[in-house]
C-alpha cells in the first residue's frame, strides 16, 4: 500500500481522540472532536453543516446594548404631550418633535436658543416661530423753563413696553406692539420746547413723541408742560406729560404746577411766594415735574432768600442692554442773586438759576432724554430750553428685517437687536 504523506500530516495520523468520542480530520491538517469544537474552529477551517441545528435555539437580548424599542428612545427626537416653544432649545436643526396627544409633528429647521422655529410636518399648518413683536421706549420733548421768577419745565411723557419696567407717572409696563412683515412704522422724535420768549412769560411746551402705523393704535407721548413765571396771570405752570413748575405770583399766594399726563408723567411744583421777605428774596420757582416724581415746590425766603423747587427725577429703563434714567424735571429758580437755586431731577434735568444779570443761564434740560429746562430768575433769554425725545424699539434679531430710515443707532443686546431713533425716521418690519 502506498501513502501519499503530502495529503496527511504524518503526525496526525498518530494522534489519539477522547476516548468515547469521534475525531476526524480537518481541512487545514488538524484533528478536531465531535461535539467539542473550540472558539479558534470559528476563526480557521471549514465546519461542516450538520454543525448546525436546523433550527437555533431562541437567545435573550439582555446582553445587546445601544437598541431602543421606542421613536421616542432615538438621538435627536422627542416624544412629548404639547407642542414644542421657542424656548424649547434642541440641539441641532432636524430635531424631530412628536406631540403624541394631537398627532402633530414639527421639525427644528432655526436653532437659535430661546427663538428657535420648528416647522410643522404633521397633519397642521401651525409653525412655532418666535412671535413678531416689538418693545419700545418713548419720550417726547421735555419743556422750556419760565422767564422770570420761573418754574421749571416739565419733563416729556414716558411710555414703556419693555421688560415689565414701569412707565412715567407710576403707571405699570405696558404691552409691546405686534408687527407685520412688510408694514412701515413712522417713527417721530419730538423736539424740546424753547424757554420763554418774553420777559414775563411761561416756557414752552415740548413736542410729541409718536409710533405709527397701519394695523396698530399709534404710540403717543405728550409733550412737557412749560415752567410758569412773574406776574399771576401766567404764574401757573403749563400742563404736559410732565407738568411744568409754578412761577412766582408777586404777591402773597401759592402758584400751583401743572398737571401731568396719567401714564406718562408727574405735576410740576408749586410756587408760594411770601410778601414778608424784602426786596427779591421772597420770590422761586416750582421745580418741574420728572417720569417717577413730582417737582418739589419752591419756598420762599419768609425773611430769607428763598429756594427753588427740586426737578422731579426720571426713571430708568435697560432697554439699551444697561440701565439708563432719562425725563427729569428741571429746576425752578432761586430766590435773588443770594437764593439757592433747584436742581434738575435725576435724567437730564435743566438746573434752575438765580442770578438777576440776563448772562447766566439756567439749566437746559439734556438732549434725547425729554428732560425739562431750568427756570431763570432773571431776564427771559437766560432759562433753560427742554431736552429733544427719544424712541427706542427693542426686537428679537430673528426678526429685523433691517429696513430703516433717519439712522437710528442700531445695536444687539444678547438675542435682540435695539433701533434708537434721536430723531424722526421709520422702521420696515
Amino acid at each position: 500500500m502506498t501513502i501519499q504523506t503530502d495529503a496527511v500530516d504524518i503526525a496526525m495520523l498518530s494522534a489519539t481522540g477522547t476516548a468515547g468520542s469521534t475525531t476526524f480530520l480537518r481541512g487545514d491538517n488538524s484533528w478536531a472532536t465531535a461535539g467539542s469544537t473550540s472558539a479558534s474552529d470559528l476563526t480557521s477551517g471549514t465546519l461542516p453543516d450538520a454543525r448546525f441545528p436546523s433550527t437555533l435555539p431562541a437567545i435573550s437580548g439582555a446582553n445587546l446594548t445601544g437598541l431602543t424599542s421606542s421613536f421616542s428612545g432615538l438621538t435627536d427626537t422627542t416624544v412629548s404631550t404639547s407642542d414644542p416653544a421657542i424656548n424649547t432649545n434642541p440641539s441641532a436643526t432636524g430635531h424631530i418633535w412628536v406631540n403624541k396627544t394631537s398627532g402633530e409633528a414639527y421639525i427644528a429647521t432655526d436653532v437659535t436658543t430661546g427663538a428657535n422655529v420648528w416647522t410643522n410636518i404633521g397633519p397642521g399648518t401651525g409653525d412655532v416661530v418666535p412671535p413678531k413683536v416689538i418693545d419700545f421706549l418713548v419720550i417726547a420733548g421735555g419743556a422750556g423753563g419760565g422767564g422770570n421768577v420761573g418754574g421749571a419745565g416739565g419733563a416729556g411723557g414716558y411710555r414703556n413696553s419693555y421688560n415689565s419696567e414701569t412707565s412715567g407717572g407710576g403707571a405699570s409696563s405696558e404691552t409691546e406692539f405686534t408687527f407685520t412683515t412688510g408694514t412701515v412704522y413712522t417713527v417721530t422724535v419730538g423736539g424740546g420746547g424753547t424757554g420763554a420768549t418774553a420777559y414775563d412769560d411761561k416756557g414752552n411746551n415740548g413736542s410729541d413723541s409718536s409710533i405709527s402705523g397701519s394695523g396698530i393704535t399709534t404710540i403717543t407721548s405728550i409733550g412737557g408742560g412749560g415752567g410758569g413765571a412773574y406776574p399771576t396771570s401766567v404764574s401757573t405752570g403749563l400742563n404736559g406729560g410732565s407738568g411744568g413748575g409754578g412761577g412766582d405770583r408777586s404777591e402773597t399766594g401759592t402758584a400751583p404746577g401743572g398737571s401731568g399726563t396719567s401714564g406718562q408723567g408727574y405735576a410740576g411744583g408749586t410756587s408760594t411766594h411770601d410778601a414778608n421777605g424784602t426786596s427779591d428774596n421772597h420770590q422761586v420757582g416750582g421745580g418741574g415735574g420728572g417720569a417717577s416724581q413730582v417737582g418739589s415746590a419752591g419756598v420762599s425766603g419768609n425773611g430769607t432768600y428763598g429756594t427753588g423747587g427740586q426737578g422731579g427725577n426720571g426713571a430708568s429703563s435697560s432697554i439699551t442692554g444697561s440701565a439708563v434714567t432719562r425725563a427729569g424735571g428741571g429746576g425752578g429758580a432761586g430766590g435773588g442773586n443770594n437764593g439757592t437755586t433747584g436742581d434738575g431731577g435725576t435724567g437730564g434735568g435743566g438746573q434752575g438759576n438765580g442770578l438777576n444779570n440776563g448772562t447766566d443761564l439756567a439749566g437746559a434740560g439734556t438732549t434725547n432724554t425729554g428732560s425739562g429746562g431750568g427756570g431763570t430768575y432773571g431776564p427771559y433769554p437766560s432759562s433753560g430750553i427742554g431736552g429733544s425725545g427719544v424712541v427706542i424699539l427693542r426686537m428679537t434679531t430673528a426678526n429685523y428685517s433691517g429696513t430703516t430710515s433717519g439712522s437710528p443707532s442700531v445695536t444687539t443686546s444678547g438675542l435682540d437687536t435695539i433701533l434708537t431713533f434721536n430723531g424722526s425716521g421709520s422702521y420696515t418690519g
